[in-house]
């Protein structure tokens, strides 16, 4: 039977900015994909990201060049050879995924070998601002389990040591996103430590992360630009001890889960994390996330309106969305 492939532009408000080392955003683009066959509509979401060369408008024309391919019927595996990883391919996959839970009514869980989805711990963010603010912004979410901080290299050891101080219990995860040069590194060391953090994601850019080679830090080191897919762990290998796996950046759940299975054969630590979304393009990154060590998947609370059936906090932990949302 042949489907229907409908794309749209989303923008959707967010509600306070979202400032990190490389910018603030005020809204989150996203690509939406319904795939409809008969009367059983699939649906996946993504967020085009300018770091890896990708807009809104690019991305809706990688998915409108497989129009006629996704029409007539093209599954999974072969999308994978036929779009890169990146935003285009994961809203495909997501929709592939959810369509075919649809129609053969075996859930995604299931066909993962996994249990239904459980409540799961996510990090909070603290977007970069001064360090009164950002104290004040952790002292709101103190009771948190995990808080990530977004720094840049303007002062960083206090806007952490403001947030320590706000959130004493709280596990922290500090991400520069790519801003810190290896002399940085090197002296951000002590406050590191003094301020307990347990992970310290992408500290210098992708394409400079040599200096890595070898270095041994206070906290283990996680890359993210610098992990898109399974064939990028060899690189790593000597370089982090984490891993951050996002399906915008795998392409999908697809290639999203070879690379956790792939990552952990290699013995690297698991961490998940999306891009500022709604719940349908966090909900199959909940597949994955239930093996990580560390997750941050609050993209959807920084949205003025969510899906009213979509992911939501309680108690400190991220409930899964209402049954039927995504993936059977």
């Amino acid at each position: 039977m042949l489907r229907e492939l409908t794309v749209r532009h989303r923008s959707l408000p967010l509600n306070a900015p979202f400032r990190i080392a490389r910018g603030v955003k005020h809204a989150a683009d996203v690509a939406h994909v319904e795939l409809r066959q008969g009367d059983i509509v699939g649906r996946g979401e993504s967020v085009p990201y300018a770091r890896y060369g990708e807009s809104v408008a690019s991305v809706l024309d990688q998915i409108e060049s497989l129009r006629a391919g996704v029409c007539a019927g093209l599954g999974r595996d072969e999308l994978q050879s036929r779009l890169p990883p990146g935003a285009a391919r994961n809203a495909l996959d997501a929709a592939l995924w959810d369509l075919d839970s649809r129609i053969s009514r075996i859930p995604v869980c299931t066909q993962l070998a996994q249990a239904p989805l459980a409540p799961i711990t996510t990090a909070l963010t603290v977007v970069i601002d001064s360090v009164q603010e950002m104290e004040r912004a952790a002292a709101r979410i103190a009771d948190a389990n995990l808080i990530k901080v977004k720094v840049d290299a303007s002062d960083p050891a206090a806007r952490i040591e403001a947030v320590r101080r706000a959130a004493p219990n709280a596990r922290l995860i500090v991400d520069p996103n790519e801003s810190w040069t290896l002399d940085i590194l090197r002296a951000m060391q002590p406050a590191l430590k003094k301020c307990a953090v347990g992970l310290l994601e992408q500290p210098l850019p992708a394409d400079a992360d040599d200096g890595l080679q070898g270095f041994s830090g206070a906290v283990p080191i996680c890359a993210d630009e610098s992990c898109h897919v399974a064939a990028d762990l060899p690189r790593l290998r000597e370089r982090y001890q984490a891993i951050n796996i996002k399906l915008d950046k795998t392409g999908g759940l697809t290639e999203a889960w070879r690379l956790l299975h792939a990552a952990r054969a290699q013995g690297f630590r698991i961490m998940v994390g999306c891009m500022v979304g709604s719940s349908l393009g966090i909900a199959p990154a909940l597949e994955v996330a239930r093996a990580a060590e560390f997750v941050d998947l609050d993209g959807p609370l920084w949205l003025q309106d969510d899906y009213p059936d979509g992911v939501r906090l309680h108690d400190g932990l991220l409930m899964p969305p209402a049954p039927g949302f995504w993936g059977g």
